[in-house]
């Protein structure tokens, strides 16, 4: 099965809801806001909001590899 090799896989996953997948994309995404710009003194802040923001396309990123590893291969 795909994506039976990554961590956490269930021996026999749920299917893949298309609604509820898009929720949770969406749900994440929003989390993203605008990026802001960044002055001289922000250099710190800035490398937390882009460390940030890489979480949180990462986490969305899982759901839908998540979502594709539940899906059968014809």
């Amino acid at each position: 099965m795909p994506g039976s090799h990554l961590p956490g896989a269930q021996a026999s996953p749920e299917p893949a809801d298309p609604n509820r997948i898009k929720a949770q994309v969406d749900e994440l995404l929003a989390e993203l806001g605008a990026p802001r710009a960044a002055g001289p003194a922000e250099s710190t802040e800035v490398g937390a909001d882009i460390t940030r923001r890489a979480r949180i396309l990462e986490q969305a990123h899982d759901v839908l590899v998540d979502a594709l590893a539940t899906v059968d291969k014809i």
